[in-house]
């Protein structure tokens, strides 16, 4: 009996110390920073990216499914490299900057072979962070009570 108690107590603990996870697909963006810091290489660095989708998201990291482990001559995982990732989210596209923590090959046929990324999330402020967050609390519902706010320019 008090086995099962001291079980119970540590899946318990376990459950809240790791971020829960909310399974959401949605077109990601991901790209390196540029090694010359001018407009023109940043937007060329922007314009060699990968596109895929998001498997699942948490407050600490997010995983996402990519045809291709390297941008260029990078690869997306090892070296410590950084990444920016740019997710549409229902709310809007939320930037943040991740570095690549695992990957494993997924698809049994070379036509549908692709990877799957784990990333920890370094880097995620202001209006993204709040965007994010209320997805990850809320999902793609509308918040009761919550007063929508529409900006008209001329």
């Amino acid at each position: 009996m008090i086995r099962e108690l001291i079980s119970k107590f540590n899946r318990s603990l376990s459950e809240r110390m790791v971020s829960s996870r909310r399974h959401h697909r949605a077109p990601v963006k991901i790209w390196f920073d540029s090694d010359i810091n001018s407009e023109p290489a940043r937007e060329a660095a922007r314009a060699a990216c990968v596109l895929g989708e998001t498997v699942d998201i948490s407050r600490s990291g997010i995983a996402f499914l990519v045809p291709s482990i390297r941008v260029k001559e990078k690869y997306l995982v090892g070296h410590e490299r950084k990444l920016n990732v740019e997710i549409d989210l229902p709310a809007g596209k939320v930037f943040m900057r991740v570095i690549g923590r695992r990957y494993e090959k997924v698809g049994e046929h070379i036509s549908v072979e692709r990877f799957m990324v784990g990333a920890q999330i370094l880097e995620l402020t202001g209006a993204n962070k709040e965007t994010y967050e209320r997805f990850l609390r809320f999902g793609g519902r509308r918040i009761k009570g919550a007063a929508s706010l529409e900006l008209g320019i001329d």
